[in-house]
């Protein structure tokens, strides 16, 4: 999708800082961090959001969580939070399905 910036940055068209890459997933850090860790694991397909995850698409999220445990597993974080924000009232910023990795703090419920 020509207007998405996590698409964008998978092309290339703007600067990251990758953690994880291949042919189906990449990772990179947040801009913002929230964390002293804080990375973002996307799929290269634009899937909007969690509601838009179907049974042709599904094999992508799961291997999502498969790079975030692997990432994690190689930045021997052992305690983290994964978060997907659906819709803008949930607080979705970006329309690409995205999950935040967060660590290397306390983190409380709710956040905030």
């Amino acid at each position: 999708m020509s207007d998405c910036l996590f698409c964008k940055i998978i092309a290339g068209e703007i600067p990251s800082s990758i953690v994880y890459e291949d042919d189906t997933v990449f990772a990179f850090r947040d801009i913002d961090p929230q964390a002293p860790v804080h990375f973002l694991v996307i799929p290269k397909a634009h899937i909007p959001s969690c509601g838009a995850v179907t049974p042709e698409n599904s094999a992508v999220v799961a291997h999502c969580f498969e790079v975030i445990s692997q990432v994690t597993k190689e930045q021997g974080i052992e305690s983290f939070r994964v978060v997907s924000n659906c819709g803008e009232q949930a607080g979705q910023s970006v329309p690409h399905l995205h999950f935040h990795v967060l660590a290397g703090r306390d983190l409380s419920w709710p956040p905030g």
